[in-house]
């Protein structure tokens, strides 16, 4: 392992540092101004929608370069086609709109089913602000740096109980990980509810339902829910089965009343405007999407990390270094940052513009849907000089910007766990970086692929322990 790899024949950090793309007109104009549409990709709506399911990474960045800034899709997801952009200037624009200028789509999204009406990640307009409010507190700096001692616990464990020299997918590992520190920060969980109460049961359940979630056949499932407000078939009978455990511990909660600093306890107290609790049934909403948006992604983003500097060996045995020479996360943050750039777990962030909306040399009509692509938007050489390699040292002395770096999205829709997903990702980056030394079974790019909302690696991040400190 030599730091001399990493900067030899390598840019410096000022020469990977973000720029600024030529500015494009965006936002909403007058009704009289005249409509000009994007082009539009030529294939035919089922071939769209295999390619951007197969192949979302390389989708996004081909129609970026033949197409430019803003381009129109049609997606078996819906029946009229959309438009695409990843211009930065175009996101700003978005993130800072009127709630009713350009609200999200996210109560369209395929998690709808799942999540139920009820959710902070499918409502909008004055529901979601009512809800983001309630939540908020749960995840500012304070509350997440109560969890730092317990994620770095729980990454030891896991680490602990990986085989040496057995390729292995490491998302599983990660999710067991994630999961934890979610359960925990959700339901005041630990790792080990005791055998037989309602809170080991239902622990239970959602690991095996996440499991499952996983299996091929399960897509067949998301396929027959497509387009549905409420689940049905299979989905159905597995989401009753959840929620009977779910609503046993917040009935158990509620007699025993609160105290504690998890998020249960905070909502079972907390009012509405009219001063009326939240039912049992909107706490099962917004403690389903926690758990689910709260877990998988970071886990995948995990996964991610290690596909990629795996692949990339001088940020790998840069990493270690630092690690293991005690110095700051500086390094291990910028990891974080730049595998979040080119592997971002959510692909596409969709609103509808209700007003005459223009990007760049396009004007839009009202009621159009508009998604950012992150991949594109990640990928471009006018932001991020050699967007394509894996550098964490463009971050070291360059923070994200606010409408180039959009993994968590923006404006009023930003990710209300984006604190406590960051603390998880440095300290299990970290822990792992320090006790293990990983290779690829292959050294050929995994493959990204879309499962549900999320673009994950195509076999899990498949990892083989070389070497345990």
């Amino acid at each position: 392992m030599s730091a001399v790899a990493v900067t030899e024949s390598r840019p410096t950090p000022a020469a990977l540092a973000e720029t600024t793309a030529v500015s494009s007109p965006a936002g909403p104009v007058d009704a009289d101004h005249p409509v000009r549409l994007p082009p539009a990709r030529p294939e035919p709506r089922f071939l769209q929608t295999i390619r951007f399911v197969m192949r979302p990474l390389g989708t996004s960045q081909r129609s970026y370069r033949e197409l430019g800034d803003v381009w129109r899709v049609k997606l078996l997801s819906r029946s009229e086609s959309f438009v695409i952009t990843c211009h930065p200037d175009h996101v700003e624009s978005l993130f800072k709109a009127k709630p009713d200028d350009a609200p999200s789509l996210t109560g369209e999204s395929p998690l709808r089913p799942i999540l139920g009406p009820n959710s902070v990640l499918t409502s909008v307009g004055a529901r979601h602000m009512r809800q983001r409010k309630l939540l908020l507190p749960a995840f500012h700096g304070e509350a997440v740096q109560r969890y730092v001692q317990m994620i770095s616990d729980v990454a030891e464990r896991e680490i602990d109980r990986w085989p040496v020299g057995k390729p292995f997918p490491l998302a599983p590992r990660m999710q067991a990980v994630t999961l934890d520190v979610i359960m925990a920060g959700v339901f005041g969980i630990g790792a080990r509810p005791a055998r037989g109460t309602e809170e080991y049961r239902m622990r239970q359940t959602i690991r095996r339902l996440l499991l499952a979630s996983t299996w091929p056949a399960y897509q067949l499932i998301e396929l027959h829910n497509a387009g549905r407000m409420e689940p049905r078939g299979m989905l159905r009978v597995l989401l009753s089965y959840l929620d009977r455990h779910i609503h046993a511990v917040i009935r158990k909660r509620r007699a025993e009343g609160s105290g504690s600093h998890d998020v249960l306890s905070m909502l079972l107290e907390a009012r509405d405007e009219d001063g009326q609790l939240l039912t049992d049934d909107e706490l099962r909403d917004e403690l389903l999407t926690l758990v689910l948006a709260g877990h998988e992604t970071t886990a995948n983003s995990l996964a991610w990390t290690f596909e990629r500097l795996l692949r990339n060996p001088g940020a790998y045995d840069e990493l270690r270094r630092r690690v293991r020479s005690g110095e700051d996360d500086s390094f291990v943050e910028a990891t974080v940052y730049e595998a979040m750039r080119v592997r971002p777990v959510i692909p596409l962030i969709v609103r509808m513009v209700n007003r005459r909306w223009q990007l760049g040399d396009y004007v839009l009509p009202a009621q159009s849907p508009v998604a950012v692509s992150i991949v594109a938007l990640h990928h471009r050489p006018d932001v991020y000089p050699d967007p394509g390699s894996f550098r964490p040292e463009r971050f070291l002395d360059n923070k994200p910007g606010t409408y180039t770096w959009i993994p968590f999205g923006g404006g009023i829709r930003r990710c209300l766990g984006a604190a406590l997903a960051m603390a998880e990702q440095r300290v299990v980056l970290r822990a792992i970086a320090a006790r293990t030394d990983l290779a690829a079974p292959g050294q050929a790019p995994e493959p990204a692929r879309l499962r549900n909302v999320t673009m994950i690696p195509r076999d899990g991040g498949r990892v083989v322990v070389q070497r345990k400190l």
